[in-house]
């Protein structure tokens, strides 16, 4: 089962380098049930106001080592929750990566993202061929593919969606 074409457009809210899990939402909020009003907390040490201004269908840019820390899996989901399309970063924590597609956010490798982006630029990305385009600027930046199985996560809305569609 293969997509053929899955593109997402979204307004741009760019981060740095080695941005950890503590910093996406802080240990001491991991208590809160409620997704929604964990995420109001999303990466308030950075930047305060990321929860309340970011928007259905942006899109978060990252430098270098998006996610590293701790396993978490709250980290993609508060940023899932408030409603982030995608995910892009020059590199990401193995394990972060592979949490926000088990619960259904893609997560995007483009070498040079972070200096090619800025706050508020309106970008289209392309799942399948892992290009992006700034339409703000008219750059074309090509991403590395992301793997087949994934591309199945995502169109079933996470891992376990997906293991029980097909088991």
């Amino acid at each position: 089962m293969s997509m053929k074409s899955e593109r997402i457009t979204g307004k741009a809210w760019v981060f740095g380098d080695n941005i950890d899990t503590d910093q996406i939402i802080q240990g001491r909020y991991l208590t809160i049930l409620d997704y929604s009003e964990m995420a109001s907390h999303a990466l308030e040490t950075i930047r305060p106001e990321f929860s309340k201004k970011v928007e259905k269908g942006d899109i978060l840019v990252a430098g270098k080592n998006l996610g590293a820390g701790s396993s978490r899996e709250e980290a993609p989901m508060v940023l899932k929750k408030l409603g982030i399309a995608c995910i892009i970063s020059e590199s990401f924590a193995r394990i972060f990566y592979r949490n926000s597609f088990n619960i259904g956010l893609p997560a995007l490798l483009v070498k040079g993202i972070s200096s090619e982006v800025n706050d508020g630029d309106i970008l289209s990305v392309d799942l399948v061929s892992g290009n992006v385009e700034n339409k703000t600027s008219g750059k074309i930046l090509s991403g590395s593919r992301i793997p087949e199985r994934m591309l199945e996560y995502l169109q079933a809305g996470g891992a376990v969606a997906w293991y029980k569609k097909n088991y």
